[in-house]
């Protein structure tokens, strides 16, 4: 990776859940469209899993899976937010929800990801998990 490290830290809505991670400066995120992040939200940045760091809140979360059961997204059992998940797409890395960073990151690009054709698209995200 030629772009230097940053540190970005959050978690979920009241605080339970805590994380850090070490991502590019430029942050290139995924808005998509499939059931699960449309009805939530989610803003995807994926990082290595050897670059992030639960800090607290093993205990408060919940996880959840469905249709393949590879992707584990777990949400705050108090709050009910999905700060981070482990992709299906990239299992051997994390997936913050940008919206749950504790500052907004200052340099990032917004692509659409076709999340309803994920199968046809899967293949453009699995380098996200790279050292």
């Amino acid at each position: 990776m030629t772009d230097q490290l940053t540190e970005y830290t959050g978690g979920c809505h009241c605080g339970a859940v805590r994380w850090r991670a070490l991502g590019a400066r430029h942050i290139e995120a995924e808005r998509c469209n499939c059931s699960i992040c449309s009805m939530s939200g989610y803003l995807e940045f994926i990082v290595p899993a050897a670059r992030f760091t639960l800090l607290q809140g093993g205990d408060a979360l919940s996880t959840y899976t469905f249709n393949s059961s590879v992707a584990q997204h777990h949400f705050c059992r108090h709050c009910g937010v999905k700060s981070y998940y482990i992709p299906r797409s990239n299992p051997d890395g994390v997936s913050l929800n940008v919206h749950c960073f504790d500052q907004p990151p200052s340099d990032i690009t917004i692509s659409a990801f076709d999340g309803v054709n994920w199968e046809q698209n899967a293949h453009t995200l699995a380098d996200r998990s790279k050292l």
